[in-house]
């Protein structure tokens, strides 16, 4: 659809948190993608429409032309280094932290250290960069488990408040990256759709804005 502006998203927590951002930018979903089936969502604006993605499709889809536009976190970001796609907004939502964390009372370990993630890309950019070589073990769940049942020395994870790895008996070690959530844009579309594309992204960062001075 030419003239349609779509916009790739993810359920949970960044939905949830954009969700107020898009109300103020004058764009509101019809169907709820929790109670909804659907994958591909009209809006309030008949040439505005959302699609529900996996978290770490978003950048393909955007990068693809499967969206225009899309909500990633920089978390997913920086496992596509390099993805040909423009990252015009911070919205300073879903904040959290990259981090390395291993067990509290851990013994001397020998050999490699084997780091348990899903973060792959950029797990092996943080040990490349201090000069250290690592065995990455690619977990897509229960990263805290790794240490607990010597799979993995170390894991690299998101957190926000710490609690899961507390509960598991870690803790936070190295801090990686400072995670928020950006909106990205395909280029061929920011070419196409200028007009609209540069309204919609005026009209974020205003909402932004206004969010963090709210």
């Amino acid at each position: 659809m030419p003239n349609t502006l779509t916009l790739a998203l993810s359920k949970g927590r960044i939905y949830k948190e954009t969700l107020p951002l898009l109300k103020a930018a004058g764009i509101e979903p019809i169907d709820d993608p929790e109670t909804s089936r659907k994958l591909i969502l009209e809006t309030n604006q008949p040439d505005v429409r959302l699609i529900i993605v996996r978290a770490s499709d978003v950048p393909s889809y955007v990068e693809y032309g499967g969206a225009d536009i899309g909500i990633a976190g920089k978390d997913v970001l920086l496992e596509h280094p390099n993805a040909d796609i423009y990252e015009p907004v911070d919205l300073r939502i879903a904040c959290c932290k990259l981090m390395t964390a291993g067990r509290e009372n851990e013994g001397e370990i020998k050999g490699r250290l084997k780091v348990a993630t899903k973060f792959v890309e950029s797990t092996r950019r943080f040990y490349a960069d201090k000069g250290e070589q690592v065995d990455i073990i690619k977990l897509y769940g229960s990263m805290e488990l790794a240490p607990l049942v010597n799979l993995a020395d170390r894991i690299v994870d998101v957190v926000d408040t710490g609690n899961t790895l507390r509960a598991n008996g870690l803790i936070p070690m190295e801090h990686i990256a400072d995670i928020s959530s950006r909106l990205v844009v395909n280029k061929a579309s920011m070419k196409m759709k200028h007009a609209r594309i540069q309204q919609f992204i005026t009209d974020i960062r205003r909402a932004v804005k206004e969010q963090q001075n709210g």
